[in-house]
């Protein structure tokens, strides 16, 4: 925010605190001042900052000083909405997404002072305390706004669709790389280099980079060609979408601005529609989902039909669902083990209805074991001793959350980390099975479709004699020894 814009909303906000501590209305307070109303509400909406006689006249009005008025500082309890004001959540959040306007901000504060500044306290405090950075405040932001619109979103489908006609593309299941190739460089005259990254050392974990003065998309060889697939039809997206301030590279390194960000996020959604239309798709999975069987090879089945990633298949998923089956309640997440397979991290999630258990900590906690996201990998591992050709493996399970009502219908695929093969990630969609799910999925009573018992972390689990168990429930141990004592000092009364 620039610097003139938060004078405006910090002096606005005053007014119309001390306004209300008066109890002025805007008719008594624009006589006394000798101002219109009009303009002492465009005042507290912090889009207007008077003139210095005009200060003087508001600060004699309410029983303050012209110094105290254009300070940035103000009484303990407006205190804490300056200090949001001056933060950098405040800063970098994009209130405009949902429809927040810093004025309307300021009106609730107005309207409750004593209930928003406490709150506001404790968000400043947790945003602090945890060392939120920048990206993950941009990162929360939009898995929030994809929450909001059941990360469907009607434009870039339609644009996807307006790309396939104007390009006379036929319906098909999956592109070639040299198809796509030649759109990229007939249409904007983009050219694929997979030589230059190779070249460097310190570029052969990046997967690509657009050059944007030579028009060259540069691509890392190592990569496959449902990879290669993705990031063509992505470097398409931003060309066709026309979008100016945009990521160069595939895995923003840092995320300099939200808009960033959210462009890279059209343009590879607008990539997964391409690569995966959606009309074709809703069919296939009606196919797939009708079968009275499970069998995991039925899952690797259908995103090899479209040649693209197992990730990329599973997030696509996420906005067909809500659509087209009226299955909202879903979690993403990709997990990340280490070579030892002690330490289980979560890259990435998405929560769409409302936050679902299997969600990610910053705690160091340990994911349960039983989760399959944790079994696939370990599945990869094992048969990868056995045959090193080995590089994917899929599964799905059951999974029931102890001591609650919560049932998910749980598919995961599990590979070797790409750059880094002595890792191992799984990608993983969790279906709450509502009354929709169940109507989707024949294959649910398949009793090849395993059933287990799971939890969040072994640290707040309390479920007995799990062979499973990474460390003991530590968590569950402070709480239960915490009502011990409460107990045994409620027998001394």
């Amino acid at each position: 925010m620039l610097n003139q814009d938060k004078l405006r909303l910090i002096f606005g906000l005053k007014i119309a605190y001390l306004r209300q501590q008066k109890g002025l209305n805007y008719q008594q307070l624009a006589e006394l001042t000798d101002l219109s109303q009009s303009y002492v509400h465009e005042i507290e909406k912090g889009k207007k900052y008077p003139k210095a006689d005009k200060i003087l006249a508001l600060a004699k009005a309410l029983g303050t000083t012209y110094d105290e008025l254009v300070s940035v500082h103000a009484s303990k309890k407006l205190q804490p909405i300056i200090e949001l004001l001056e933060s950098e959540f405040f800063q970098v959040f994009p209130l405009d997404m949902f429809g927040i306007s810093p004025d309307k901000l300021l009106e609730l504060f107005s309207n409750t002072p004593d209930k928003i500044n406490a709150f506001i306290s404790t968000v400043i405090k947790i945003a602090r305390n945890y060392q939120m950075q920048t990206e993950s405040i941009y990162t929360v932001a939009l898995r929030s706004y994809q929450d909001m619109n059941d990360n469907y979103f009607e434009d870039l489908e339609k644009a996807a669709k307006a790309f396939r006609s104007e390009n006379k593309i036929t319906e098909t299941h999956s592109f070639s790389t040299d198809y796509l190739e030649k759109l990229l460089w007939g249409k904007y005259g983009i050219a694929v280099n997979r030589k230059k990254l190779a070249k460097d050392k310190s570029l052969r974990s990046i997967r690509s980079y657009y050059t944007e003065g030579s028009k060259t998309l540069h691509i890392n060889k190592e990569l496959s060609s449902s990879q290669e697939h993705f990031l063509i039809a992505r470097e398409l997206g931003f060309q066709y979408l026309q979008i100016k301030e945009r990521p160069y590279e595939t895995v923003i390194q840092k995320a300099e601005s939200f808009e960033k960000l959210f462009s890279n996020f059209r343009a590879s959604y607008f990539a997964s529609a391409l690569l995966m239309d959606e009309d074709l798709l809703v069919k296939d999975i009606k196919i797939w989902a009708n079968s009275a069987d499970w069998r995991p090879e039925s899952l690797s089945e259908l995103f090899e039909k479209y040649d693209v990633t197992a990730e990329m298949m599973l997030q696509r998923l996420t906005n067909i669902f809500p659509k087209h089956f009226k299955i909202n309640d879903l979690f993403f997440i990709r997990l990340r083990s280490d070579e030892s397979m002690k330490l289980f991290k979560m890259t990435k999630e998405l929560h769409l209805s409302r936050l679902h258990k299997a969600y990610g900590n910053e705690l160091n906690e340990h994911y349960c074991r039983r989760w399959v996201s944790v079994n696939t990998i370990k599945t990869l591992r094992t048969m990868q001793q056995l045959d090193k050709k080995v590089s994917l493996v899929c599964d799905a399970q059951l999974s029931r959350y102890w001591e609650t009502d919560l049932e998910y219908l749980v598919l995961s695929i599990a590979k070797p980390n790409t750059p880094n093969a002595k890792e191992s990630i799984s990608v993983t969609l969790g279906i709450l099975l509502n009354d929709s799910a169940k109507r989707l999925f024949r294959f649910l009573n398949d009793p090849n479709l395993k059933t287990k018992v799971v939890n969040t972390t072994c640290e707040r689990c309390s479920m007995p004699d799990c062979g499973e168990r990474a460390v003991a429930p530590s968590v569950i141990e402070k709480r239960n020894e915490s009502k011990e004592i409460e107990q045994a000092l409620l027998a001394l009364k």
